[in-house]
């Protein structure tokens, strides 16, 4: 399985291309939607949110609610289009009248500055910042969307929440009261923050609302949780084979990540061996189990079958109402830097984010261990290779 996407945030259209999803996925367009509406909610999102209505068209790889086979392709219209058409006209040549929100100033901490740089963009930094904006994840998320029900077909469930915003914290310790990641998902979905609780909600409700009113942006955490995943995805046997190494890449791939963590990640620095390794057990009606999920369902690169956990670092959005010191690039005079139509946060937008990418990999490390042909005997095969991992 792999993808591409394309488009530029105020071009017509955002695009993804999938390849390598099994024939005889049952999908509809309302099963992306649904996670396209959820990117598109959370306390802290921008103006920018109440003018798209972000939904997707099937164009290729589907007929009748089932995959083919063949790619895939994905389209969401970009409404706010409209109002920017002269400026993203991609077939008439640059004049004084479509080069009215030019870019001469870069934010520090986006983009702008070192893209320009690179593909010698001297007269126009909007070049960079239409890709490199977030509005690229919308298909991202899209994606992610196949990857999940693809997923739910053998028994996987991916979720993510927010663990933090600025200093106000959901409580981890109430995760251990869920039974299921579909419990998990009715409480922290009820929350426009996506907090574990009441109380984060209303202190993580407390700092947007803060930071807002101080013309400033606020960062935080986010952790995905993978239930029901086959032992043994991913391998030891070469560096790019690691699942876990995989799944931080993309982590990190996503705007504005800096950092990445499994199970206890940077706490367990901090322990010993015998607090930090998950140890072994074993049932007749079980197999082997681990007696923990310390290292967040993986070892060797593999997983173990335990819960996989994953947490992300958004840092703050480079856009500030209350713009920071730059340097015009015509001039080289200081400037304060650009102002564009952003988030206070996309802390909450960010959880579903990752939620996407995690399950992206898992869906491509499934295609990769079984067969990626049907979906029938994908499962087929997946079932019988649980009944053989419970045996050994």
């Amino acid at each position: 399985m792999r993808y591409t996407t394309a488009g530029e945030s105020h071009g017509p259209e955002e695009i993804a291309v999938i390849e390598g999803i099994p024939a005889g996925l049952h999908i509809t367009q309302e099963d992306v939607n649904a996670q396209l509406a959820r990117r598109q909610k959370g306390y802290g999102r921008g103006e920018r949110q109440k003018i798209e209505t972000d939904t997707v068209t099937f164009l290729t790889g589907i007929r009748h609610q089932k995959t083919l086979g063949s790619p895939i392709t994905l389209n969401v219209h970009n409404d706010d289009h409209n109002n920017w058409s002269k400026i993203m006209a991609p077939n008439e040549p640059q004049t004084s009248e479509n080069s009215l929100r030019k870019v001469l100033r870069p934010r520090p901490g986006h983009a702008d500055l070192v893209g320009g740089i690179k593909y010698r963009h001297h007269d126009d930094l909007r070049n960079v910042l239409e890709r490199s904006s977030a509005r690229e994840t919308t298909m991202r998320v899209a994606v992610g969307a196949v990857a999940k029900k693809l997923l739910a077909e053998i028994g996987v469930d991916v979720h993510g929440f927010v663990v933090n915003v600025g200093p106000a914290k959901s409580d981890l310790s109430m995760l251990i009261q869920y039974q299921d990641l579909e419990a998990l998902r009715q409480v922290t979905e009820s929350f426009e923050t996506r907090a574990l609780d009441a109380a984060a909600d209303k202190a993580i409700r407390d700092v947007i609302d803060s930071t807002k009113r101080d013309a400033n942006t606020v960062g935080g955490q986010v952790q995905v949780m993978a239930t029901g995943v086959p032992v043994g995805l991913g391998s030891y046997i070469s560096a790019d084979d690691k699942l876990d190494a995989k799944i931080a890449r993309a982590i990190v791939g996503i705007n504005a990540f800096k950092g990445v963590q499994f199970g206890g990640g940077f706490d367990n620095a901090e322990k010993y061996g015998d607090q930090v390794m998950d140890e072994i057990f074993w049932r007749p009606e079980k197999g082997f189990y681990r007696g923990s999920d310390n290292l967040g369902g993986f070892e060797g690169g593999m997983t173990t079958g335990e819960a996989i956990v994953v947490r992300g670092v958004v840092k703050p959005i480079p856009t500030l109402y209350r713009p920071m010191q730059s340097v015009d690039i015509d001039t080289h005079q200081d400037h304060r830097a650009s102002i564009e139509r952003s988030d206070t946060t996309a802390v909450t937008a960010a959880a579903v984010i990752a939620e996407a990418m995690v399950a992206i990999e898992l869906a491509k490390a499934v295609l990769d261990k079984f067969d990626a042909d049907n979906i029938d005997r994908m499962k087929e095969q997946v079932a019988a290779y649980r009944q053989e991992v419970k045996a050994f």
